[in-house]
């Protein structure tokens, strides 16, 4: 079993290791791994002061929460004169000349940065294999069919697999239709998205602006706790960024949640699973009842529109938000002999096959005679699915779904975009309605690979959010076994 973060900082203040022996051996298994999963490993001596400075603090009796903790951070946080590229050509030579808020406050927390980790283009993707630096590869393998490489999941691939591997302590990712939990669940940890605008998306490189949103990949809940104590702030830069009054995510995180809970299931999410996913949902099911939580059937009437609206005002948000990368002002520019044509020589080459996608569809839903027909329904619908959250939310506190409806495929085994997106089944509503939820480790599969149950939550309602996670954990045992 990895250690966790609160066991890391113990061994700290108890000097059984230094920050710098720490750093290392992390430094080590990132630079040594062998699954793709950094664009970027950071040399040591960028990080010198910052390990002296930790150092001097445990030292003194004052450490920072994560003091020393080393983190792999998603290569679309922009880092203060460290390349930062969304695993684009277009941006591989970008180096920021600012830091992100929500990277900003890790380090204000004492952290220490290893790498970038790999994720999809711009995180386009549901398995890591749209990024221009290539797919990245689950540590995890199917016991049936040793030699196959898996997919760690996306568009967080590249974060879920450094966590699961044990090249960081723990990795901060993006979430907009399940980039931090699809992939949580196929690598075997925990990833949380927090409720929208908990997390400043300022300094972050912009997919969809109404749906991005900053989440932890971790080994455990409390470790998900740590890093959600530290992101989750307001800022007055993002306009989307909520002033609501914020908590300790770590105090009582294992104690017993107050009141008697009740957990929604919804029957429209079982439909056609397979056997493997259903046990999860079981065994989940009866490990909580012991604690006197009861269990319902519920059931959404939008589910499957859900999709299809995710697909219309993520790509439309994209296109606008990609507008931006001419070749001119940043970037990887190619030639041309007038500027329209640096404009599309720049994009043509500069984006992959995916992101083009994306942008055309978005493109065309917003363009003249389609904005209604399609953007302005979707939006229409989209209201229409976070009612029916609210609806189901006012009868139970919490909802329990499956996070996949499979677990790690072989890479290229779904290149279809259709077959991609699906993958997303379990995880696009809750974005669209801009509620927390987590991923956490409750099993595996028949093939011996990990998979995930996921928990919804009401909004900003993280704390006992995270309570419940903590219980499922330690009932399910999925890191000791």
């Amino acid at each position: 079993m990895k250690n966790s973060i609160s066991q890391i900082k113990k061994a700290l203040i108890e000097k059984k290791i230094s920050v710098s022996e720490l750093y290392d051996e992390y430094l080590v298994k990132a630079k040594s791994g062998n699954n793709n999963s950094f664009n970027l490993v950071i040399d040591r001596e960028n990080n010198i002061s910052s390990i002296k400075d930790s150092q001097n603090r445990y030292d003194n009796g004052n450490p920072l929460p994560l003091d020393g903790i080393p983190l792999g951070i998603k290569d679309l946080f922009c880092t203060k004169g460290i390349r930062t590229t969304a695993s684009s050509k277009i941006l591989s030579n970008f180096i920021p000349n600012y830091e992100s808020f929500v990277t900003q406050q890790l380090l204000n927390d004492g952290s220490i940065f290893i790498g970038k980790n790999n994720c999809d283009e711009f995180a386009m993707g549901s398995s890591n294999e749209t990024s221009y630096f290539g797919p990245v590869i689950n540590p995890w393998k199917n016991k049936n069919s040793q030699k196959d490489n898996l997919v760690p999941g996306g568009s967080s691939g590249g974060s879920a697999a450094a966590v699961a591997e044990g090249s960081c302590v723990a990795s901060i990712g993006t979430d907009t239709g399940g980039s931090i939990r699809q992939p949580a669940s196929l690598c075997g940890i925990v990833g949380l998205k927090p409720t929208f605008g908990s997390c400043s998306r300022w300094g972050i490189v912009a997919f969809a602006s109404s749906l991005d949103q900053a989440g932890p990949l971790t080994n455990c809940v409390e470790d998900a706790a740590y890093i959600l104590n530290s992101v989750n702030k307001h800022d007055f830069n993002d306009s989307t960024s909520s002033n609501h009054q914020r908590e300790d995510y770590l105090i009582d995180m294992n104690n017993s949640l107050e009141k008697k809970v009740k957990i929604g299931i919804p029957s429209d999410y079982l439909e056609d699973v397979s056997d493997d996913i259903l046990n999860q949902i079981d065994n989940t099911k009866k490990a909580l009842s012991k604690h006197g939580i009861e269990f319902v059937d519920v059931e959404f009437k939008t589910t499957e529109y859900a999709l299809s609206t995710y697909y219309i005002l993520a790509p439309a948000e994209a296109s606008s938000n990609l507008a931006r990368y001419d070749g001119v002002r940043y970037g990887v520019r190619e030639d041309g002999e007038s500027l329209d044509d640096i404009y599309l020589n720049s994009r043509t080459k500069g984006f992959g096959d995916e992101v083009t996608r994306r942008i055309l569809i978005g493109a065309y839903v917003l363009s003249a005679g389609y904005y209604d027909a399609y953007y302005r329904q979707a939006q229409k619908v989209r209201r229409l699915i976070k009612n029916d959250f609210q609806r189901i939310l006012n009868e139970v506190d919490f909802i329990l779904t499956p996070t996949t409806p499979n677990e790690a495929f072989k890479i290229g085994d779904k290149l279809d975009p259709i077959s991609m997106y699906k993958n997303d089944i379990y995880t696009v509503p809750t974005s669209l309605a801009g509620l927390p939820g987590i991923s956490i480790p409750s099993g595996l599969s028949k093939n011996g690979l990990p998979l995930g149950v996921q928990f919804i939550g009401n909004y900003f309602e993280e704390k006992t959010l995270l309570q419940l996670a903590a219980l499922a954990e330690k009932e399910l045992s999925f890191n000791e076994q």
